[in-house]
């Protein structure tokens, strides 16, 4: 075997997040527009982030089961009344009743035919009520679109529709299913609508008597504790709470999506694509004060509202065959306000002479009407000049039938929970503390391509669901990525290569989507503060599986076998960094080098890198060693066909100090450059 020199250095154990001054909170708008004093909170060296598993179980909400308490109803003749909901102001209000006497009526005292849905279901049938709860309308009406989704959040429809003809089959009560911290919920309700005046209070149709959009209103007010609580809130979470899918929030100013045409054309077909694909989108314009909030632009938008994207098209110019051979097509985007009026007016709005651009049949495809129904067309252009954030809800596909691209999902439950000792604490803080930030919950996964687009979503229990408990704000919560050893076992006690995170903000949700290289990395998910305690739901989804598991253990365990066989002494961290002057092999006058690094029967390798002789390997191993006598070897070789071939080798003591300088005489061409940390405390690594 033939041997190559080595630099060896030894690096002092520093943190790799360089010391900043503090930052303070700053106030942040909520995808709605609503000011719910959302607060965004920086981290020190933090970056701004730029088909799921319907129904795998059903669990029934406060253990109320649909059908048995319907059957009961029909057996004793009576019509439901829910006593976890009930008819009273603590249903309505959690700080005191704001719109005088309320009348709770059934859909039969307010019209001689009700109906769950009059002609099918449209975003058309959702009108805003006496509730700041646009960013719940918006879904809802984007929900509407998708006939496979609003299916399942109104299962058995048909069975839940009035029957004129069997009356008797009737008994007042309603269930609806929404998508609850990893689990389907189904949520029953009776049809006590709240009323002033003989009419509806909160959401509404259209149609007088078309009740479906009230009745998922209350069941979804059920579940946040009382109508109130839905004033104010982010359509990123109605989004999610519909499809189990994943939110991605977008800030289109930091974007510069509006100068940057490029850049512009490839968040069309971003948005696109998760439109054909069945995904829910919605967007607003960002109020940065109170008195910004619901304020009508020139152009007819308002500000501080969420408004529901209903289509997504490249919309042909030209009119006859013509047409058809015109590469000419318009970028376009379908919205609807939910107050059902008061709609774009500029160019492409309903009555602008723009259409004339367009066949009489193109038009009658986009559905193109001419009135005041709240839902407009504009370029998406215009869209991103006026529009500030947009929220892209992913329905992250699973299955391996589809014909779409397949996710891997993991799915991990946790908690931040606060303890005095150390080693068992799980509450840290965010990295700002660097004394007990490693101490929060830390999981492993692996990407196993050369480079791959990794979704990454942590949720908390939603605290604004129970605001009577006294429970109303969010924790703000948020999460690091770190590079670690490829070999990495037990949970990091230093911080490692930060490769990405998120924001932190008191939002249910944080959500990031990052390219990551081959290779191992922790996430760590934290609240902003040490010491806060809740339970969180953290998602991954890779292109293969990347087996991702929580890091439970500090160090290896001692057992009965540890006298006999040894326990480890020292640990040492081995960092490959990168070679330089290697023998060329292939054809094309270079290699495919990688690189083993063994230690007491303990192997890592490295990912191939393609046509060099002077690789980055940029990867480490991680070895708890019984021996300080027993090495650490390192050989190179180069990936063939068939067999592959040697191109060096060194062998180390792991004593840093001892090896730093190490240039043994060689007989292969190259140079290694190599990090080596070395400690008798386990826990120091």
């Amino acid at each position: 075997m033939g041997s190559l020199s080595a630099e060896i250095c030894k690096q002092s154990k520093e943190p790799c997040i360089t010391e900043q001054a503090a930052h303070q909170p700053r106030d942040c708008i909520n995808a709605a527009g609503s000011p719910k004093d959302q607060i965004q909170y920086v981290t020190e060296g933090a970056e701004p982030c730029s088909g799921c598993n319907m129904f795998s179980s059903v669990k029934a909400y406060e253990n109320q089961h649909y059908s048995s308490l319907k059957k009961q109803c029909l057996q004793n003749r009576t019509l439901f009344e829910d006593p976890l909901f009930p008819t009273v102001d603590e249903s309505l209000f959690y700080q005191g009743n704001r719109i005088g006497r309320v009348h709770w009526k059934r859909p039969k005292e307010l019209c001689d035919d009700p109906r769950l849905f009059v002609d099918g279901i449209s975003a058309h049938d959702l009108h805003q009520g006496q509730l700041g709860n646009c960013w719940f309308v918006a879904a809802c009406s984007s929900l509407a679109s998708r006939e496979s989704l609003w299916q399942k959040v109104i299962p058995d429809w048909k069975e839940q529709e009035w029957n004129p003809e069997k009356p008797d089959s009737y008994a007042g009560i309603f269930h609806f299913r929404f998508w609850r911290f990893g689990e389907w919920v189904d949520v029953v309700i009776d049809d006590r609508l709240p009323t002033v005046n003989n009419q509806l209070v909160y959401c509404h149709s259209n149609d007088k008597n078309e009740f479906w959009s009230a009745l998922v209103e209350k069941a979804y007010a059920k579940i946040y504790g009382c109508y109130e609580a839905l004033d104010g809130g982010n359509t990123a979470d109605a989004l999610v709470d519909f499809t189990g899918g994943v939110s991605e929030p977008m800030d289109l100013l930091e974007g510069k999506f509006s100068q940057d045409e490029a850049a512009r054309n490839q968040l069309f077909e971003r948005v696109l694509k998760v439109h054909n694909r069945d995904g829910l989108i919605s967007c607003s314009i960002r109020a940065t004060t109170s008195a910004d909030m619901e304020a009508r632009l020139d152009c007819g938008l308002v500000k501080g509202h969420a408004y529901a994207v209903t289509d997504v098209r490249k919309v042909r110019l030209g009119h006859g065959l013509l047409a058809y051979f015109k590469s000419e097509k318009l970028f376009m985007i379908r919205m609807r306000n939910p107050w059902g009026e008061k709609e774009w007016n500029g160019p492409w709005s309903d009555s602008s002479e723009e259409w004339q651009k367009v066949s009489k049949s193109e038009r009658e495809k986009l559905g193109v009407t001419v009135q005041d129904d709240g839902e407009f067309w504009m370029t998406f252009e215009d869209f991103c000049r006026y529009f500030t954030d947009l929220i892209l809800c992913r329905l992250i596909n699973t299955s391996y039938l589809s014909i779409h691209k397949t996710w891997e999902e993991a799915v991990m439950r946790g908690s931040w929970v606060y303890q005095e000792d150390p080693l068992r604490n799980r509450a840290g803080g965010c990295i700002n503390h660097k004394a007990t930030f490693l101490h929060n919950p830390q999981y492993v996964f692996d990407v196993k391509k050369a480079e791959d687009e990794v979704l990454i979503c942590l949720q908390q229990k939603d605290r604004r669901a129970r605001p009577k408990e006294g429970k109303g704000e969010n924790l703000a919560i948020g999460f690091d990525i770190h590079r670690v050893e490829l070999n990495r076992k037990y949970r990091m006690h230093t911080t490692q290569q930060k490769v990405g995170g998120s924001i932190y903000i008191n939002s249910r949700c944080v959500f990031v989507r990052k390219e990551l290289k081959e290779g191992r990395y922790v996430i760590i998910p934290t609240t902003f503060d040490p010491g806060l305690q809740g339970d969180f739901l953290l998602r991954v989804f890779t292109d293969v599986p990347s087996d991702c598991k929580a890091l439970t253990l500090d160090e290896p365990p001692q057992t009965c076998w540890t006298g006999m066989c040894g326990y480890p002494v020292l640990v040492t961290q081995v960092h490959v960094l990168g070679a330089v002057g290697l023998q060329a092999q292939d054809s094309n006058g270079a290699s495919d080098p990688y690189v083993i690094v063994s230690c007491e029967g303990e192997k890592v390798r490295s990912p191939v890198h393609k046509d060099t002789c002077s690789p980055d390997f940029d990867i480490k191993a991680l070895f708890y060693r019984k021996s300080s006598k027993e090495g650490i070897q390192i050989k190179i070789y180069n990936k063939n066909v068939i067999c592959d071939s040697f191109l060096g080798q060194v062998t180390l003591s792991g004593d840093p100090g001892r090896d730093k300088g190490n240039r043994q005489s060689n007989d292969l061409p190259g140079t290694l450059t190599i990090r080596l940390i070395t400690c008798s405390t386990l826990k120091d690594i």
